[in-house]
């Protein structure tokens, strides 16, 4: 298997509970553009590349579609089989996906496709996809017109090191990729809404390179969050908040 970044094989294995608790749901829309732009249905197969604890798994799952997951952080794995111990799930990474040639009608990549951007992981891709099926890409971004949103992306951003990161754009340098169509974006407004804890705390730590801080860095980390919900006017004192995301979706098809 393919050495994963040192990020995420640390961030994630650590903190594979937080990841689950804090990181957002995605807008109820994206259930249409599952079923109509990747075709998702029944008898149809889809792979979930780099599943992660499963938070994308059970959109895909919810569209009666056979859903395979792949994850290499062991952790992450776990908590998936527990949650839907109907879906499979395998080991593996995305330059070594443990499927058959065009066995998959559709393959999607939820938070994670900036970890594997590269072109043996789109060649294995193309491999598993039948022809005309379809890669989707789907990623929450958070809403930094929002100052205090903004603010804890102040906090995070000094810690990312060479962590890949969507924002960054170097994801996109893998296409127009050979053997697929032209990459379409779907853009959703999403709002994650709870305690300010899950959603701004539990959700922050998460991030890999947070998570793979000594314990002492992400204390203050911590304090630095909880600072900002202390202080914010939109945030104090509040027991529920509402966290502005923005989710891209994108899609291409594989060519015959």
């Amino acid at each position: 298997m393919t050495d994963i970044h040192h990020a995420a094989a640390q961030g994630f294995a650590s903190q594979a509970d937080t990841y689950a608790r804090g990181r957002p749901d995605y807008p109820e829309a994206i259930d249409d553009w599952l079923r109509t732009t990747l075709g998702l249905g029944p008898g149809r197969t889809v792979l979930d590349l780099g599943a992660g604890t499963g938070k994308f798994t059970r959109r895909l799952a919810g569209t009666g579609a056979a859903v395979i997951a792949v994850e290499p952080v062991a952790q992450m794995r776990a908590q998936l089989a527990v949650a839907l111990p109907a879906v499979q799930a395998l080991a593996g990474s995305a330059e070594s996906i443990p499927l058959t040639d065009a066995s998959a009608d559709a393959v999607v990549c939820a938070q994670a496709f900036h970890w594997f951007a590269n072109d043996r992981a789109i060649a294995e891709i193309r491999r598993v996809l039948r022809p005309r099926g379809r890669l989707g890409l789907v990623w929450n971004v958070r809403d930094e017109s929002v100052d205090w949103v903004a603010r804890l992306t102040a906090i995070m951003t000094p810690h990312e090191g060479d962590a890949p990161r969507f924002y960054k754009g170097d994801w996109k340098r893998v296409f127009p990729a050979e053997g697929f169509g032209h990459l379409a974006l779907h853009s959703l407004p999403y709002t994650h809404v709870g305690p300010p804890q899950q959603v701004i705390v539990d959700r922050m730590m998460s991030v890999s390179f947070i998570a793979s801080l000594p314990g002492t860095e992400q204390e203050r980390v911590r304090a630095a969050l909880q600072a900002v919900i202390d202080g914010h006017p939109a945030l104090a004192g509040r027991q529920e908040v509402s966290f502005p995301y923005r989710t891209e979706a994108y899609s291409c098809e594989r060519l015959d």
